[in-house]
Protein backbone atom coordinates (compact mmCIF):
# COMPACT_ATOMS: atom_id res chain seq x y z
CA UNK A 1 0.00 0.00 0.00
CA UNK A 2 2.76 2.31 1.00
CA UNK A 3 4.59 1.25 -2.54
CA UNK A 4 1.34 2.72 -4.33
CA UNK A 5 0.81 5.58 -2.56
CA UNK A 6 4.02 6.68 -2.66
CA UNK A 7 4.30 6.12 -6.62
CA UNK A 8 1.10 8.42 -7.03
CA UNK A 9 2.60 10.65 -4.68
CA UNK A 10 6.21 10.82 -6.90
CA UNK A 11 3.89 10.81 -10.26
CA UNK A 12 2.07 13.95 -8.82
CA UNK A 13 4.92 15.43 -7.06
CA UNK A 14 7.08 15.22 -10.62
CA UNK A 15 4.34 16.79 -12.44
CA UNK A 16 4.53 19.68 -10.11
CA UNK A 17 8.38 20.17 -10.47
CA UNK A 18 8.42 20.24 -13.57
CA UNK A 19 6.01 22.85 -13.94
CA UNK A 20 8.23 25.13 -12.41
CA UNK A 21 10.64 25.08 -15.29
CA UNK A 22 7.60 25.80 -17.76
CA UNK A 23 8.86 29.94 -17.01
CA UNK A 24 12.14 28.90 -19.09
CA UNK A 25 11.92 25.38 -21.04
CA UNK A 26 8.19 25.38 -21.48
CA UNK A 27 5.82 22.67 -21.40
CA UNK A 28 7.55 21.29 -24.61
CA UNK A 29 11.10 21.17 -23.13
CA UNK A 30 10.07 19.87 -19.99
CA UNK A 31 8.73 16.87 -21.63
CA UNK A 32 11.17 16.39 -23.99
CA UNK A 33 13.70 15.95 -20.78
CA UNK A 34 11.32 14.09 -19.31
CA UNK A 35 10.74 11.59 -22.42
CA UNK A 36 14.72 11.43 -22.18
CA UNK A 37 14.41 10.56 -18.78
CA UNK A 38 12.00 7.54 -19.38
CA UNK A 39 13.81 5.74 -21.97
CA UNK A 40 16.87 5.99 -20.01
CA UNK A 41 15.24 4.09 -17.33
CA UNK A 42 13.30 2.27 -19.35
CA UNK A 43 15.52 0.80 -21.89
CA UNK A 44 18.03 0.35 -18.85
CA UNK A 45 15.17 -2.15 -17.73
CA UNK A 46 13.60 -3.21 -20.45
CA UNK A 47 16.68 -3.89 -23.08
CA UNK A 48 14.80 -4.21 -26.39
CA UNK A 49 16.15 -6.90 -28.88
CA UNK A 50 15.03 -4.25 -31.48
CA UNK A 51 16.65 -6.05 -34.54
CA UNK A 52 14.34 -9.25 -33.74
CA UNK A 53 11.26 -7.67 -33.92
CA UNK A 54 8.62 -8.42 -36.74
CA UNK A 55 6.25 -6.05 -38.21
CA UNK A 56 3.08 -7.29 -35.97
CA UNK A 57 5.52 -6.49 -32.98
CA UNK A 58 6.59 -3.47 -34.68
CA UNK A 59 3.73 -1.54 -35.25
CA UNK A 60 1.70 -1.75 -31.76
CA UNK A 61 5.15 -0.17 -30.51
CA UNK A 62 5.39 2.30 -33.04
CA UNK A 63 1.83 3.24 -32.01
CA UNK A 64 2.95 3.47 -28.55
CA UNK A 65 5.48 5.84 -29.17
CA UNK A 66 3.44 7.97 -30.56
CA UNK A 67 0.99 7.66 -27.61
CA UNK A 68 3.30 8.06 -25.25
CA UNK A 69 4.67 11.20 -26.44
CA UNK A 70 1.65 12.99 -27.11
CA UNK A 71 -0.06 11.93 -23.58
CA UNK A 72 3.07 13.67 -21.78
CA UNK A 73 2.57 16.20 -23.96
CA UNK A 74 -0.89 17.47 -24.08
CA UNK A 75 -1.25 16.66 -20.19
CA UNK A 76 1.63 18.86 -19.49
CA UNK A 77 0.45 21.43 -21.69
CA UNK A 78 -3.20 21.64 -19.90
CA UNK A 79 -1.12 21.81 -16.89
CA UNK A 80 0.69 25.27 -17.87
CA UNK A 81 -2.93 26.29 -18.80
CA UNK A 82 -5.81 25.19 -16.32
CA UNK A 83 -3.36 23.51 -13.47
CA UNK A 84 -2.41 20.37 -12.15
CA UNK A 85 -5.17 19.30 -10.34
CA UNK A 86 -8.22 19.88 -13.13
CA UNK A 87 -5.56 18.62 -15.94
CA UNK A 88 -4.50 15.14 -13.87
CA UNK A 89 -8.71 15.18 -13.41
CA UNK A 90 -9.36 15.70 -16.81
CA UNK A 91 -6.74 12.85 -18.11
CA UNK A 92 -7.70 10.43 -15.55
CA UNK A 93 -11.56 10.13 -17.63
CA UNK A 94 -8.89 7.83 -20.17
CA UNK A 95 -8.57 4.68 -17.87
CA UNK A 96 -11.93 5.38 -16.27
CA UNK A 97 -13.49 5.10 -20.14
CA UNK A 98 -11.76 2.09 -20.53
CA UNK A 99 -12.57 0.48 -17.50
CA UNK A 100 -16.23 1.33 -18.05
CA UNK A 101 -16.65 0.72 -21.68
CA UNK A 102 -18.12 -2.79 -22.65
CA UNK A 103 -19.80 -2.72 -19.22
CA UNK A 104 -23.75 -3.91 -19.31
CA UNK A 105 -23.95 -3.05 -15.71
CA UNK A 106 -26.67 -0.43 -14.35
CA UNK A 107 -24.16 0.34 -11.62
CA UNK A 108 -21.27 1.43 -14.54
CA UNK A 109 -23.95 3.31 -16.60
CA UNK A 110 -24.45 4.89 -13.29
CA UNK A 111 -20.42 5.64 -12.65
CA UNK A 112 -20.45 6.80 -15.87
CA UNK A 113 -23.29 9.51 -15.45
CA UNK A 114 -21.66 10.67 -12.17
CA UNK A 115 -18.39 11.14 -13.96
CA UNK A 116 -19.80 13.11 -16.82
CA UNK A 117 -21.21 15.17 -14.35
CA UNK A 118 -18.41 16.00 -12.71
CA UNK A 119 -16.55 16.82 -15.89
CA UNK A 120 -19.21 19.50 -16.86
CA UNK A 121 -19.04 21.04 -13.22
CA UNK A 122 -15.41 20.64 -13.67
CA UNK A 123 -15.74 22.84 -17.75
CA UNK A 124 -18.72 24.75 -16.55
CA UNK A 125 -18.75 28.27 -18.69
CA UNK A 126 -17.56 31.11 -16.81
CA UNK A 127 -15.56 34.11 -18.07
CA UNK A 128 -12.05 32.39 -16.75
CA UNK A 129 -12.59 29.34 -18.70
CA UNK A 130 -9.56 28.11 -20.65
CA UNK A 131 -11.04 25.75 -22.78
CA UNK A 132 -7.94 24.93 -24.85
CA UNK A 133 -6.36 23.65 -21.88
CA UNK A 134 -9.25 21.77 -20.63
CA UNK A 135 -9.07 20.58 -24.50
CA UNK A 136 -5.27 19.33 -23.70
CA UNK A 137 -6.46 17.47 -20.65
CA UNK A 138 -9.46 15.78 -22.89
CA UNK A 139 -6.53 14.75 -24.90
CA UNK A 140 -4.19 13.64 -22.74
CA UNK A 141 -7.67 11.30 -21.42
CA UNK A 142 -7.75 9.93 -25.13
CA UNK A 143 -4.10 9.02 -25.10
CA UNK A 144 -4.00 7.65 -21.76
CA UNK A 145 -6.81 5.16 -22.79
CA UNK A 146 -5.13 4.29 -26.07
CA UNK A 147 -1.54 3.86 -24.18
CA UNK A 148 -4.02 1.05 -22.13
CA UNK A 149 -5.13 -0.69 -25.03
CA UNK A 150 -1.76 -0.47 -26.90
CA UNK A 151 0.04 -1.98 -23.86
CA UNK A 152 -2.05 -4.73 -23.93
CA UNK A 153 -1.52 -5.69 -27.35
CA UNK A 154 2.10 -4.86 -27.06
CA UNK A 155 2.40 -6.89 -24.33
CA UNK A 156 0.67 -10.23 -26.05
CA UNK A 157 3.34 -9.34 -28.78
CA UNK A 158 6.50 -8.84 -27.21
CA UNK A 159 8.49 -10.69 -24.44
CA UNK A 160 8.83 -8.74 -21.12
CA UNK A 161 9.11 -5.21 -21.17
CA UNK A 162 10.93 -4.91 -24.10
CA UNK A 163 8.24 -2.80 -26.05
CA UNK A 164 7.53 -0.30 -23.55
CA UNK A 165 11.06 -0.26 -23.38
CA UNK A 166 11.53 0.47 -27.29
CA UNK A 167 8.48 3.16 -27.31
CA UNK A 168 10.31 4.86 -24.81
CA UNK A 169 13.23 5.20 -26.87
CA UNK A 170 11.58 6.19 -29.94
CA UNK A 171 9.91 8.41 -28.50
CA UNK A 172 13.15 10.61 -27.21
CA UNK A 173 14.45 10.19 -30.37
CA UNK A 174 11.48 12.08 -31.72
CA UNK A 175 11.65 14.72 -28.87
CA UNK A 176 15.29 15.01 -29.22
CA UNK A 177 15.38 17.55 -31.87
CA UNK A 178 12.92 19.75 -29.91
CA UNK A 179 15.24 19.68 -26.98
CA UNK A 180 18.33 20.90 -29.29
CA UNK A 181 16.39 23.59 -30.68
CA UNK A 182 15.01 24.91 -27.59
CA UNK A 183 18.65 24.45 -25.73
CA UNK A 184 19.50 26.41 -28.70
CA UNK A 185 16.86 29.03 -29.10
CA UNK A 186 16.85 29.76 -25.28
CA UNK A 187 19.64 28.50 -23.38
CA UNK A 188 18.09 26.83 -20.19
CA UNK A 189 19.37 27.53 -16.22
CA UNK A 190 20.39 24.74 -14.02
CA UNK A 191 17.68 25.07 -11.98
CA UNK A 192 15.14 24.65 -14.74
CA UNK A 193 16.98 21.76 -16.20
CA UNK A 194 17.18 19.99 -12.26
CA UNK A 195 13.45 20.58 -12.04
CA UNK A 196 12.87 19.21 -15.76
CA UNK A 197 14.87 15.78 -14.60
CA UNK A 198 13.71 15.78 -11.14
CA UNK A 199 9.86 15.33 -13.49
CA UNK A 200 11.39 12.51 -15.78
CA UNK A 201 12.55 10.68 -12.51
CA UNK A 202 9.80 11.27 -10.69
CA UNK A 203 6.77 10.99 -12.77
CA UNK A 204 8.68 8.21 -15.42
CA UNK A 205 11.33 6.19 -13.88
CA UNK A 206 10.04 6.03 -10.13
CA UNK A 207 6.63 5.21 -10.60
CA UNK A 208 7.26 2.91 -13.81
CA UNK A 209 9.88 0.89 -11.11
CA UNK A 210 6.85 0.99 -8.36
CA UNK A 211 4.18 -0.58 -10.59
CA UNK A 212 6.28 -3.01 -11.68
CA UNK A 213 7.04 -4.18 -8.27
CA UNK A 214 3.47 -3.12 -7.46
CA UNK A 215 1.70 -5.60 -9.97
CA UNK A 216 3.35 -8.71 -8.65
CA UNK A 217 1.93 -8.53 -5.23
CA UNK A 218 -1.10 -6.74 -5.55
CA UNK A 219 -4.56 -7.76 -7.45
CA UNK A 220 -5.37 -5.58 -9.79
CA UNK A 221 -8.65 -4.02 -8.50
CA UNK A 222 -6.51 -2.68 -5.48
CA UNK A 223 -4.14 -1.40 -7.80
CA UNK A 224 -7.15 -0.01 -9.97
CA UNK A 225 -8.36 1.66 -6.78
CA UNK A 226 -5.43 3.36 -5.93
CA UNK A 227 -4.73 5.08 -8.85
CA UNK A 228 -8.23 6.49 -8.08
CA UNK A 229 -6.22 8.66 -5.62
CA UNK A 230 -4.30 10.36 -8.39
CA UNK A 231 -6.61 13.38 -8.82
CA UNK A 232 -6.65 14.01 -5.54
CA UNK A 233 -2.89 14.21 -4.88
CA UNK A 234 -2.62 16.44 -7.84
CA UNK A 235 -5.14 18.79 -6.84
CA UNK A 236 -3.47 18.68 -3.23
CA UNK A 237 0.38 18.77 -4.64
CA UNK A 238 -0.94 21.69 -6.96
CA UNK A 239 -1.85 24.01 -4.18
CA UNK A 240 1.24 23.18 -1.94
CA UNK A 241 4.37 23.14 -4.70
CA UNK A 242 2.54 25.61 -7.35
CA UNK A 243 0.07 27.54 -5.13
CA UNK A 244 -2.66 26.39 -7.37
CA UNK A 245 -6.09 26.62 -5.22
CA UNK A 246 -9.39 25.22 -6.12
CA UNK A 247 -12.95 26.55 -5.33
CA UNK A 248 -15.62 23.93 -3.37
CA UNK A 249 -17.24 23.28 -6.67
CA UNK A 250 -14.12 22.15 -8.09
CA UNK A 251 -13.18 19.46 -5.50
CA UNK A 252 -16.63 18.63 -6.10
CA UNK A 253 -16.13 17.85 -9.24
CA UNK A 254 -13.16 16.02 -8.69
CA UNK A 255 -14.61 13.97 -6.35
CA UNK A 256 -17.03 13.02 -8.60
CA UNK A 257 -14.90 11.83 -10.93
CA UNK A 258 -12.94 9.80 -7.83
CA UNK A 259 -16.12 8.38 -6.90
CA UNK A 260 -17.29 7.31 -9.75
CA UNK A 261 -14.11 5.42 -10.21
CA UNK A 262 -13.43 3.79 -6.88
CA UNK A 263 -17.77 2.56 -6.92
CA UNK A 264 -16.98 0.74 -10.44
CA UNK A 265 -13.66 -1.10 -9.14
CA UNK A 266 -15.10 -1.93 -5.96
CA UNK A 267 -18.54 -3.37 -7.17
CA UNK A 268 -16.42 -5.27 -10.19
CA UNK A 269 -16.08 -9.30 -9.51
CA UNK A 270 -12.51 -10.25 -10.47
Amino acid sequence: MAVMFGSGLSNQTGAAIGALAFPVLGPLGVVAVRQYVAALALLAVGRPRVRSFTWPQWWPVLLLAGVFGTMNLTLYSAVDRVGLGLAVTLEFLGPLAVALAGSRRRLDAGCAVLATAGVVVLMRPRPSADYLGMGLGLVAACCWASYILLNRVVGRRVPGTQGPAAAAGLSALTFLPVGIAIALRHPPTPGAVLCAVAAGVLSSAVPYLADLLTLRHVPAQTFGLFMSVNPVLAAMVGWVVLGQGLAAWEWAGIAAVVAANTVSIVTTRE
